[in-house]
């Protein structure tokens, strides 16, 4: 025969049980939630991020094929600042965004109508490299790098044609440099980088030649970009 003094008793055991099990569970959440934090901040401190300033030389490699005209594509050298962002995964391996913009003067030479001047054009290339980093002493840290480049044209000068229509590439990039280490944290960098960049561009010379649409060329930009620049570390 169950005893009423036997139900109260196991309601009570009952209610404890519950209790316990919500405060463990609290208290298991705080715990998950604390360690999840403190992986969250190491994670954050372990993260070892540089960034670069430079001064680039941008020297275009060009060739270029240009129908009905003929001709040769001459593409002017640049001057330009260059920012750089490196995310190191461990301590040789890193990947880099590149970010810059550079402005260039174009000319197709020794055409059928002698030298046109195309005007001029911007290129906005995004580069990102993965990298691998060596030290042989403990302030010279060379590396070396390969990755994808895509370029924008944009703000583009026809010059004594009508217009001038560049259409936007993909290309590979190789990367060397080396930085030298002034202090834990701040550094000089020399860096040496090559794009492999062509283009199809549509030039309307309608102005020129009478009876003309367009007249298509595809050039082989490849520039060579050399850079001196500071860094820090963070």
């Amino acid at each position: 025969m169950i005893k009423l003094s036997d139900i109260n008793h196991f309601g009570r055991y009952t209610e404890n049980n519950i209790l316990a099990t919500i405060t463990n569970k609290k208290i298991t959440m705080r715990k998950l939630l604390f360690l999840a934090g403190l992986l969250f901040t190491v994670s954050l401190s372990a993260q070892n991020w540089q960034v670069r300033l430079r001064g680039v030389a941008v020297q275009p490699n060009e060739k270029s094929e240009v129908s009905a005209i003929g001709g040769d594509v001459n593409i002017s050298n640049s001057f330009i600042p260059e920012l750089d962002f490196t995310y190191f995964f461990n301590k040789n391996f890193a990947a880099e965004l590149i970010l810059g913009t550079t402005k260039h003067d174009v000319v197709d030479e020794k055409s059928a109508l002698g030298d046109v001047d195309l005007g001029s054009v911007w290129l906005l290339p995004p580069t990102l490299t993965l990298q691998y980093h060596f030290y042989p002493t403990k302030t010279l840290k060379p590396y070396v790098g390969a990755g994808l480049n895509y370029t924008l044209f944009y703000g583009v000068k026809s010059g004594a044609v009508k217009d001038v229509k560049y259409d936007n590439a993909l290309g590979f990039a190789l990367q060397g440099g080396v930085d030298y280490m002034l202090t834990d944290k701040y550094f000089l960098n020399f860096d040496i980088k090559k794009l492999f960049l062509k283009t199809d561009v549509d030039v309307d010379a309608s102005n020129a030649v009478p009876g003309a649409t367009s007249v298509p060329a595809k050039v082989n930009i490849d520039p060579l970009l050399i850079g001196f620049g500071v860094g820090m570390k963070f």
